[in-house]
């Protein structure tokens, strides 16, 4: 009867153990490729920003030709 009590945890731990080895492995890959998207986001952001205030120049151009 104690071995039921002895039995099931070591198997847990035997089935357990591996997955979680990795399931870490791709947690730390996951992380990694969130960091370098991260970085492509703020790159186009900056480029964005760049855009969008070249567009409101070349807007105030056409408006003081116009008048």
């Amino acid at each position: 009867m104690i071995w039921e009590f002895v039995i099931g945890p070591v198997a847990v731990a035997l089935i357990g153990g591996p997955l979680m080895i990795v399931f870490r492995r791709f947690d730390r890959r996951n992380t990694e490729q969130h960091g370098e998207n991260l970085n492509v986001l703020k790159s186009i952001e900056g480029k964005i920003e760049k855009l969008d205030t070249r567009m409101d120049d070349h807007i105030e151009w056409h408006m003081k030709k116009g008048k």
